[in-house]
């Protein structure tokens, strides 16, 4: 309807495996390894045959199923029913259109998956700095490095009031010690405190390491972990700063910024120490200008605080919307759509670059500031000193007051720079501990009592009651109390339209969703009592989207290296990929690349295939296996399936109606749930059966040509 009707007036290049749209179109082009073999009408290349025969023929094939399942019957059933599809399809369209508009009239709250980034308020807590220290060695090395650092100190100090007190104040007073004497303390002095900046900087390197470490694989076992929830509401960008960004601070920044902070204050404590025992009285100007340093330093967190966790939660989006980018690259360009990538990529820049340049600009407030504060208290200290009358003060200790008064304003702005600068950073490591905390799936393996015996499941009998299922607590009920049962050693297909819930029981199957009521029992286990392991690795499924990963094909039909190369290779004889695989130079070492993109979707499938008959299991799904893949290759994934898997539960989830024709049982669900199950043959008897109404949509744009 949409390209004969709304396009009619455009030029409409149609790629499609969909045979049965081909009687419309105005010129058609055949295509086969890499060339165009037959061009021309529908009518005109019936006539000339060989390769767009071999597609219609297999179309033909398919649709001669449902001509055998009950003789000619069925197909005047079909004509009248479709009739009824006209007729009915209209109403049932209006009346949903009538109760969805009414739905939206009442205002109630849409259901949203992908939720707001979690972000903190208010004061980083204790429990922040406390665990980011504690978790390398128990903290334990962290007080041998405040220890370095005092003995660091007062090995500064030390050195300093020893050349003060035995350095001679003229050329006529004769020297308390000797020259070399003098030299040698101030060695063994320098050289200790040298030694303690070793040890400080190998035991803050040597903590780092570990802490980062530890944070890194925490959050990296709860992420893989976690349920498929998470990744439904969470975007990859999110992860990827957390991983990134934050992994960062952490690795390069944060160990050093904390040790900064502390070898700063030791300094000033020390400076403090030293200027009291020499001019006691520059405090009452010191002790002023630290309380407003101090007043200062809170003014600006609270700020600085929220300015630094924006900058975290505004980079995400930039991340997520330039992988975005880069995967649908082709489609944009297509659509002429990179003006409008460019924009949104810019606003999402300005949006990150606003708090960063915020950020900076606060920080350098504070810092001119301290800077003004901390040069009013040398001053004051300087002309103290100077206007004290002569022999009061030592000269040598005058000057070691003055150099120590000249290093307290830099210090004071250190210390205080340096604490508003770890609040910033240690911000990262609040972001990683969010993600250590993600609820986990349920236990690979249970309990030993628990576990199923290694032949379970001998039958592959499915047994549904009540089953209750919803993506989030706060979303609606995708299935509404299903109950009903796969027969072991049956095929059972499951159709229904769009969004009637035909995934999310497959996903409820292998457990990625856990149900919110009722239960799932394959041969009188309850699958919620098992460990997720247990389970998975009995069932097997070919999915929807076939997934192939960077390696070789060994790799990816045999991951775990469990079987022999004469069973790899019988395996790809039976999915017909072994001509395919033997014509490689690498043969079963060839290479794939990422996702598989020099393999086409159909041979991709083709492995999803392989793969199922290594492994051989009692149960397996097939989740919409053949949207993909052209009418032939569907019928082989068919044949194969009923040669290879005669005594397996096969339970196939279907767009195109010849799939589960053959089926022993078709069950139909609708908006959640079970509106019809049977056998296709009685439910095509049946001229009110929807099943038998969806079968004539399908013929009704397929029999007028074949």
């Amino acid at each position: 309807e949409c390209l004969l009707g709304v396009l009619s007036s455009k030029t409409v290049i149609y790629v499609t495996h969909q045979v049965e749209f081909l009687p419309t179109a105005d010129l058609i082009l055949v295509m086969k390894d890499g060339k165009i073999t037959q061009s021309g009408k529908y009518d005109e290349l019936l006539n000339i045959g060989t390769d767009f025969m071999e597609l219609v023929g297999a179309h033909r094939e398919a649709l001669s199923t449902l001509e055998s399942l009950d003789g000619g019957k069925t197909s005047n059933e079909i004509s009248t029913l479709e009739e009824d599809v006209n007729i009915s399809g209209t109403h049932e369209e209006a009346n949903k259109e009538v109760q969805n508009g009414n739905a939206n009239d009442k205002g109630e709250p849409k259901g949203q998956i992908v939720q707001e980034e979690e972000r903190e308020k208010g004061k980083v807590g204790f429990s922040v700095y406390w665990k980011y220290i504690t978790t390398a060695y128990g903290g334990a090395f962290v007080l041998f490095i405040l220890l370095a650092q005092i003995l660091f100190q007062v090995l500064q100090i030390g050195s300093n009031y020893w050349m003060v007190w035995e350095t001679p104040i003229s050329a006529d007073v004769k020297p308390p010690v000797e020259e070399t004497t003098l030299i040698e303390v101030y060695v063994v002095l320098a050289i200790g405190s040298s030694l303690c900046i070793l040890v400080i900087e190998l035991l803050l390197v040597t903590v780092g390491y570990k802490t980062a470490t530890i944070l890194f694989n925490k959050m990296h076992l709860c992420i893989f972990r976690a349920p498929m929830s998470f990744f439904d509401s969470t975007p990859s960008g999110r992860i990827l700063n957390r991983a990134s960004t934050d992994q960062s601070a952490v690795d390069a920044d944060i160990p050093y910024k904390i040790g900064a902070f502390a070898f700063n204050v030791i300094m000033l404590l020390g400076i403090i120490a030293v200027m009291s025992h020499v001019a006691w009285q520059v405090f009452i100007v010191f002790v002023p200008v630290i309380a407003v340093s101090i007043w200062y330093q809170r003014y600006y967190l609270p700020s600085g605080r929220e300015l630094s966790r924006l900058v975290g939660v505004s980079r995400a989006p930039i991340i997520q919307h330039f992988a975005e980018t880069i995967s649908g690259t082709s489609t944009i360009r297509s659509f002429d759509q990179q003006s409008r990538f460019l924009e949104t990529n810019m606003k999402l820049v300005d949006g990150y670059s606003r708090p960063k340049f915020n950020m900076a600009v606060a920080i350098e407030w504070l810092g001119l500031r301290l800077d003004i504060l901390s040069s009013i208290t040398f001053a004051f200290s300087l002309i103290f000193l100077i206007s004290i009358p002569p022999g009061i003060i030592n000269p040598g200790i005058a000057g070691l007051a003055v150099t120590y008064g000249l290093s307290i304003n830099a210090i004071t702005y250190t210390v205080i720079w340096s604490l508003c600068n770890l609040e910033n950073n240690i911000i990262s490591v609040e972001r990683i501990l969010q993600h250590t905390t993600i609820p986990s799936e349920p236990p690979l393996v249970s309990e030993e009592e628990n576990r199923p015996d290694p032949s379970w499941p001998a039958y592959g009998k499915v047994d549904i009651r009540n089953l209750q299922v919803r993506y989030a607590p706060h979303l609606p009920l995708v299935l509404h109390g299903l109950t009903c049962t796969f027969h072991g050693g049956l095929k059972t297909g499951i159709v229904g339209r769009t969004g009637s819930g035909k995934s999310t029981l497959m996903q409820t199957l292998f457990r990625l969703i856990e149900p919110t009521a009722g239960e799932v029992i394959i041969d009188r286990i309850n699958i919620s009592t098992i460990g997720l392991h247990d389970l998975r690795s009995r069932l097997s499924i070919i999915p929807q989207d076939p997934t192939m990963f960077e390696g070789t094909v060994r790799s990816n039909l045999d991951p775990l290296e469990e079987y022999t190369d004469e069973q790899i290779w019988e395996a790809l004889d039976k999915c017909q990929l072994g001509d395919e695989v033997r014509k490689k130079e690498g043969r079963l070492d060839s290479s794939v690349s990422e996702n598989g993109e020099n393999w086409s979707m159909g041979q991709r499938q083709l492995v999803c295939l392989g793969r199922v008959l290594l492994k051989k299991s009692k149960i397996l799904v097939l989740d919409e296996a053949t949207a993909s893949v052209d009418t032939a290759t569907d019928n082989l994934i068919q044949q194969t399936l009923r040669q290879h898997f005669t005594d397996s539960t096969v339970i196939t989830i279907a767009h195109r109606i010849t799939s589960v024709l053959d089926s022993d049982m078709v069950l139909l669900l609708s908006q959640g749930l079970i509106e019809e199950y049977d056998s296709p043959t009685t439910l095509l008897e049946d001229k009110s059966s929807s099943f038998g109404k969806l079968v004539a949509e399908y013929t009704m744009r397929s029999n007028s040509k074949f």
